[in-house]
């Protein structure tokens, strides 16, 4: 647990840093488990230099310390943005209220999906990708063969950690001001620089892109240059034609409603294809375990007792060995649930009693979907489900009442409910694979939710008191904020606050994205030969550039050119080291945050601006300079 907590501080800020730079974060399990191991290792390895060791550092508690730190840092969230700012439609941030609201939903999932644990796991037999991925890894540090590569893998990862770390702190020297550094590099040209295609020398999102698939910052890329290659730059010679010229850059009513509404609407699409898309699937994948049930009745129900080999039959003797009752589950499911519908309406009084208590009445039907869906796919759809929440609470309770608060709140209660649910049934999967007893994960979860709870908001408001977060033209945007924000506004207000042809351009590319997933799903089923599928771009992820720009989506596809032409070289030393690499990359940079923030609170301020200026402007500067 002490081990676990010092690792949620590291990774707390991390995915921080993450989410209010761009909110594209990595699985950070390879990591967890690594450092989890790397820690605990050297500990045990000095007790026994001295002959102190009781007993050695297990798989078991290897697993229940990369379960706790993933708890820890999986909650987060930020929302700012322009419009809909009546008094009820704003609420000013404080640590009270955000650990409460934290500790009052946060840990409702968890008991929401415990009873259906052997349904999952056993019956079922779900793989859960990721679960089973980390189960593996952590097996492989425990046997002599992988120890070694282990510790090679730690060092690599504290060798890039340490290079990631001084390269931030040197980078530190020339930005003392707004435009100034190594982060505003026109790599590609000023012109391009403007339409924010540059390279940002990011240590992290360079490592975020040696873990992120190719497609993945292909789509990135991808959706750069549609929009700020091609839209807006158009769209920006409308001024004053479809929108007010007088408007400011942030507006939702100008440029940046183009911008904020037509990625709501691309992910809109494709969270809607992946919900219709998971909700089919599992009707179809449990309708076919019960269509076997006239020939198979017998073995299904004794599934438990039939295993396949030993390594089974051990597994599951140990998974059903502590159980946690499902009366236990279940009452603590109704005791949570009626705290939050009591304690909600408390802290945001746009919502009443009874609109959390028809969230927490189908909640564990969405909490069933996406644990049973994130077995088969490894696809979490949380997101999405926050999202319809955002849209259906903030349309009832309406903009007079203070609907987009309203949308947001239910959005966590939404999201934190699903999302821990999915997150537990991975951590049992994991478990059952390691040996690991389920009530030691159960635990290990709610330990790490708790600490989160208050680590979260505490890092947060660390963030939020040293930099102006939310700043579009900072280096906190925090662009989930505003987008789940945007989507709120569409709820109140509807699309008569849209832009002129905002909704027709949303339209469009809201069928779009839901075309492209179709055509990449029946072609995933039916072409095998040449697998078109891989090469078709994902919607979700061109549209988080279509705010952003392209500067961090250059950073990822740089990784990915790294991990590409190691592969190349010797793939199996890309395989055993990239990870680690990538992860010590991201781990360095991202705890530079830390002293970076320190030094601004104390108004200590770098002592070099290095800022790249046209010819022609360097030539009048030169003349005011010189007196001319």
């Amino acid at each position: 647990m002490v081990t676990s907590f010092v690792l949620s501080i590291v990774f707390n800020f991390i995915v921080c840093k993450l989410n209010l730079t761009t909110g594209v974060i990595p699985s950070l399990n390879v990591a967890a488990g690594l450092l989890g191991f790397a820690l605990v290792k050297s500990w045990t390895t000095l007790l026994d230099n001295f002959g102190l060791l009781k007993q050695p550092f297990t798989r078991q508690e290897n697993t229940v310390i990369q379960t706790c730190i993933v708890a820890s840092s999986g909650i987060a969230f930020s929302t700012q943005a322009d419009g809909g700012h009546t008094p009820d439609n704003v609420k000013n941030l404080s640590l009270g209220w955000i650990i409460g609201f934290l500790f009052v939903v946060s840990f409702v999932g968890l008991f929401s999906i415990v009873p259906l644990r052997k349904l999952m796991i056993l019956k079922y037999k779900l793989t859960y990708p990721s679960g089973t991925a980390t189960a593996y890894l952590i097996n492989s540090f425990h046997t002599p063969k992988g120890a070694k590569l282990a510790k090679k893998q730690v060092s690599m990862l504290f060798k890039s950690f340490g290079g990631s770390f001084l390269f931030a702190f040197f980078q530190w020297f020339f930005a003392s001001g707004d435009g100034c550094g190594f982060n505003s590099f026109p790599t590609f040209g000023l012109q391009a620089f403007k339409h924010k295609f540059f390279f940002d020398f990011s240590s992290t999102y360079v490592g975020v892109g040696m873990i992120c698939p190719y497609m993945v910052n292909i789509s990135l890329l991808l959706g750069a240059i549609i929009s700020w290659g091609c839209m807006w730059p158009i769209i920006a010679t409308k001024k004053g034609i479809w929108y007010s010229a007088d408007l400011s850059q942030s507006s939702l009513h100008g440029i940046q409603g183009y911008r904020v509404f037509i990625a709501i609407a691309m992910m809109l699409g494709d969270g809607l294809f992946h919900v219709i898309f998971m909700l089919v699937n599992t009707a179809r994948s449990l309708t076919q375990h019960y269509s076997n049930k006239s020939s198979t009745e017998d073995q299904n129900q004794s599934s438990i007792d039939e295993m396949d080999n030993y390594d089974d039959q051990r597994r599951t003797e140990y998974f059903l060995k502590d159980q946690i009752p499902n009366w236990v589950a279940c009452t603590g499911y109704v005791v949570l649930a009626l705290i939050a519908t009591i304690a909600v309406p408390f802290i945001f009084h746009q919502l009443k009693w009874y609109h959390i208590l028809v969230a927490f009445v189908f909640a564990p039907i969405l909490a069933f979907c996406n644990a049973y869906g994130c077995g088969l796919t490894d696809w979490s759809l949380a997101s999405n489900y926050g999202k319809i929440a955002i849209i259906i609470f903030s349309s009832w309770v309406g903009l007079e009442n203070g609907g987009v608060i309203a949308g947001l709140a239910s959005c966590g209660v939404m999201m934190s409910t699903v999302s821990t649910a999915s997150d537990l049934m991975q951590d049992f999967k994991t478990g059952y694979l390691t040996l690991s007893s389920p009530r030691s994960m159960f635990f290990s979860q709610v330990l790490g939710t708790t600490m989160g709870c208050i680590i979260t908001p505490l890092v947060f408001w660390f963030f939020y008191k040293a930099y102006p977060i939310g700043d579009p033209k900072g280096t906190f945007p925090a662009p989930y904020g505003l987008l789940y924000r945007g989507i709120a506004l569409l709820g109140v207000e509807g699309v008569s606050s849209l832009p002129k042809n905002c909704l027709t351009l949303a339209i469009a590319f809201f069928v779009a994205s839901f075309l492209i997933n179709l055509i990449k799903q029946v072609l995933q089923n039916y072409e095998t030969k040449y697998r078109i599928h891989r090469f078709i771009p994902s919607p979700m992820c061109m549209a988080i550039p279509f705010y952003l720009g392209g500067y961090f989506a250059i950073d990822m596809c740089v990784g990915s050119l790294i991990l590409f032409l190691w592969e190349l070289k010797n793939k199996r030393m890309a395989t055993d080291f990239a990870p680690a690499m990538a992860s010590g990359l991201i781990c360095g940079e991202s705890l530079w945050s830390v002293p970076a923030a320190i030094l601004s609170l104390a108004n200590v301020n770098a002592p070099i601006c290095m800022k790249f200026i046209s010819a022609a402007t360097n030539s009048k500067v030169d003349s005011f300079l010189n007196g001319d």
